[in-house]
């Protein structure tokens, strides 16, 4: 089969920014080409959620580069990660040589709002927000275990690894009583325990080959019906058998798909929305039980070494692509003090409620 590598790689820094959607776009491409060696582009896969009408266009018209095919996409917290498929998908093909992604968002402030919810929903908290996960973070507990103050270890794991991350929105290390004494915002969870939504951009320039960073396997998978605190497409309310999460069987996937396993991994990037959805996600991911949460953070794969969403927030459909550069750059041995010291394979993942669970594996 056609081999993809990632031979470039460009970001520009999440949070809050005095600078428009397409700029900040056009930035991380603008990078991300210079990185590769300028290659001529065949095609254009961008990512976002809030972007509006041709968000590629507009990114790519800032630097002069329209002519060639420019295809928006929108899958949620997914929206780079699809994209990247279909770069992907694009060079496997045959049809490009040498495709770009790009993944850009400008988010409002506040709690994320989205039309796919019904207003109902909305108004009882079953939406993206703080009482969903809060919900979800209650049902974690109670099944496996996990306790508040071990939510606010992953906290401070994250927040350590943001300091030492110039592209992240908060760069200052915590501590667990940090945690608990920062605002309730929805028990059990506190203000430190939720990402912000915010700005960024994030482009890889993917090439026909083998050579350098591998994109070894990107997988998608769409939500089924569940029960309220599922990741369902829509919000069910089933309460008979409980279905595979759509992150378990994306991962399954991406480990046939690129021959490898979780024991594999030498790094892990994961959506970390609220600190109680990376935990769940280590169980997702075939990591480990959350039941086993201390075991792991003192001897498992290092996870959102980048400082995660909880370090550096959420602009949506720039959110796994950063991941993925991350990823490239720590296979690459070129992640400055957080490096994870001989990583060879790195697994990144996301999930958007109401729309696709996403995993992508890379190697060198």
């Amino acid at each position: 089969m056609t081999g993809v590598r990632i031979s470039g790689t460009g970001i520009f820094p999440f949070g809050r920014h005095d600078v428009g959607l397409a700029e900040m776009g056009a930035r991380a491409v603008k990078a991300a080409l210079e990185e590769a060696g300028n290659p001529r582009i065949d095609g254009v896969f961008c990512g976002t959620a809030y972007g509006g009408v041709a968000t590629g266009h507009r990114v790519l018209g800032m630097l002069g580069m329209t002519g060639v095919p420019i295809v928006d996409v929108e899958a949620g917290c997914a929206s780079g990660a699809a994209a990247l498929q279909l770069g992907a998908d694009a060079i496997r093909s045959g049809r490009h040589g040498t495709v770009l992604v790009v993944g850009v968002e400008k988010m409002p402030k506040g709690v994320i709002r989205s039309s796919y919810f019904e207003p109902w929903r909305e108004a009882l908290g079953l939406t993206p927000a703080p009482a969903f996960f809060a919900l979800r973070a209650r049902r974690l507990m109670l099944d496996h275990g996990v306790t508040q103050r071990q939510l606010a270890a992953v906290v401070v794991k994250n927040r350590a690894a943001g300091v030492d991350n110039p592209d992240a929105m908060f760069r200052k290390a915590v501590t667990v009583e940090d945690v608990l004494a920062s605002k309730l915002v929805c028990d059990p969870l506190h203000l430190f325990m939720l990402c912000s939504p915010n700005e960024g951009a994030a482009a890889l320039v993917l090439q026909r080959g083998h050579a350098g960073v591998r994109l070894r396997a990107c997988a998608l998978r769409s939500h089924r019906p569940g029960h309220v605190l599922d990741e369902s497409t829509p919000l069910a309310g089933l309460i008979d058998e409980e279905p595979t999460p759509p992150a378990t069987v994306a991962s399954q996937d991406a480990y046939e798909e690129a021959g490898l396993g979780p024991d594999d991994l030498d790094l892990v990037e994961c959506q970390d929305t609220d600190a109680a959805r990376e935990v769940a996600l280590y169980g997702e991911l075939g990591l480990c039980d959350p039941a086993d949460l201390d075991r792991f953070l003192e001897h498992g794969v290092p996870v959102n070494r980048s400082g995660g969403l909880l370090s550096k927030g959420e602009p949506l459909g720039a959110s796994a692509v950063g991941q993925v550069v991350e990823i490239v750059r720590q296979l690459e041995g070129r992640a400055g003090p957080r490096q994870v010291e001989g990583a060879r394979v790195g697994l990144a993942q996301t999930i958007g409620r109401g729309a696709n669970a996403s995993v992508t594996i890379l190697s060198t």
